[in-house]
């Protein structure tokens, strides 16, 4: 019986985001790492919303095992999730607008989040309101790097995907 889901076009959606995660193993600016792409990626490409969402989860979780964890990465995976959703949304047509927004978007609610975070949980800031405003105000000198980050590895990694298709019409037809 013949397995419908690994095509060769599956796999190289799985080669995309498996190498793009492997990208946050070589040293970069602060928030300038393709996480954003990789979940934008899965939601916009999977059609079976069970592989939009694991393959990147897992490729984060395989890096983070490198990389280490932290305190707030529940904030992390909400925020990398809810990434994916805007990516499944967002980019049902592969227009450079919609990628774009989508991009902005993500890095805004990575921002957003993450931050809450850190605010929530960490011992760095008092929990009222001064506190909060302190955790996001020093927080953005990195969010350029987010944003930066994001958009040089959204269009890298959708770019290529799309120079792969044109390159082979027949990924193009097959459903993955």
């Amino acid at each position: 019986m013949k397995n419908n889901s690994i095509t060769p076009g599956f796999l190289i959606l799985i080669g995309m985001v498996l190498a793009a995660a492997f990208v946050r193993l070589i040293p970069h600016p602060p928030n300038f790492a393709p996480i954003a792409a990789m979940a934008l990626f899965g939601g916009a490409y999977f059609t079976k919303k069970w592989a939009a969402f694991l393959v990147p989860l897992a490729a984060l979780f395989i890096t983070d095992l490198i990389i280490g964890f932290h305190g707030t990465m529940w904030a992390v995976y909400l925020s990398f999730v809810l990434i994916v959703v805007i990516g499944t949304v967002m980019i049902k047509k592969k227009k450079v607008s919609n990628i774009f927004l989508a991009s902005v978007s993500a890095s805004v609610l990575f921002f957003v989040i993450s931050n809450f975070g850190v605010w929530l949980t960490g011992p760095y800031y008092s929990k009222d309101i001064a506190g909060f405003a302190t955790c996001y105000t020093a927080a953005i000198p990195f969010f350029h790097y987010t944003l930066l980050g994001d958009l040089f590895f959204v269009t890298l990694i959708f770019g290529a995907y799309e120079l792969i298709r044109g390159r082979f019409p027949q990924l193009a037809e097959s459903k993955i």
